[in-house]
């Protein structure tokens, strides 16, 4: 099943001005391999009939499905492993001892959820005493991620990916064929269906802001935009971690570059004028 260039440039078009995400010229194969089912589902043998049924209609419940199709949804527990370490040793420590109210913690496309089950397991293994009082808001604009972050049940691989023995025998549960998050830490994990190019919906006063891997998708406009309202939403002295490939190099922002002795880099909100 292939995509011709007209269509492929409507759905270019469809995804930039819903999900602020740019799929580039050369990414047709991603339209084909992740919409081909969809099409299958709607009667179509091929992809330009489905396309034709979006542009007739208001955007809509298929509309949304073809662009949560088209955003990249790649994560693992602990994944890249050096933010945790920092967070574990450094910083989440230096938040505690600044102040006493409980933290507030979001994982910004946070795909399956991997990545703020990671922040809970380490908050469960390492600062027990303020585990009931943590917050830890895990968003994403795909419903159908936010399903899956919520349900908590993952693969064997997707286990194997970043989680050790030990830490899923603690904190995971066999389920069928794979396993489960277990009920307490459920309860640490608050999911809202969140569009990062879009205006924030209320947030309480963010301490740390994980959105890793995912500004490298949009367009600079795009990114200044970002992060300048995440700037908003962190509090005083609030932290903010990027991908391995990303910065806040080139936009003024307010957040000042920092790194650890183990070479890991974070960003610290900076008041602004």
């Amino acid at each position: 099943m292939t995509v011709k260039a007209a269509a492929f440039g409507y759905l270019q078009q469809m995804v930039k001005e819903q999900a602020g995400i740019v799929v580039e010229t050369d990414k047709e194969y991603l339209a084909e391999s992740k919409l081909s089912g969809l099409a299958r589902e709607q009667g179509f043998s091929t992809l330009e009939p489905l396309v034709d049924q979006l542009r007739r209609a208001p955007y809509g419940e298929l509309h949304r499905r073809v662009v949560e199709a088209l955003t990249t949804n790649e994560t693992s527990f602990f994944r890249d492993q050096l933010p945790f370490e920092t967070l574990r040793t450094t910083l989440i420590p230096q938040l505690l001892a600044k102040s006493s109210r409980p933290l507030t913690i979001w994982c910004a496309a946070c795909s399956s959820g991997q990545e703020p089950y990671s922040v809970a397991i380490l908050i469960k293994e390492h600062f027990s005493r303020i585990a009931s009082q943590t917050r830890i808001i895990a968003s994403d604009v795909s419903r159908e991620m936010l399903a899956r972050t919520k349900l908590g049940v993952y693969t064997q691989f997707e286990v194997n990916r970043g989680l050790s023995g030990v830490l899923r025998s603690r904190y995971m549960m066999p389920v069928n064929a794979g396993w489960q998050t277990k009920p307490e830490l459920r309860a640490m994990v608050e999911t809202r269906e969140i569009n990062l190019a879009t205006a924030f919906p209320p947030l309480p006063q963010i301490d740390i802001l994980l959105v890793r891997n995912v500004l490298i998708y949009f367009d600079t406009p795009t990114k200044q935009d970002i992060l300048t309202r995440m700037h908003r939403a962190l509090g005083p002295d609030g932290l903010l971690f990027l991908g391995g490939g990303e910065s806040t190099l080139g936009f003024d922002v307010g957040f000042e570059r920092c790194t650890s002795e183990n070479k890991a880099t974070w960003y610290r909100r900076k008041e602004t004028k």
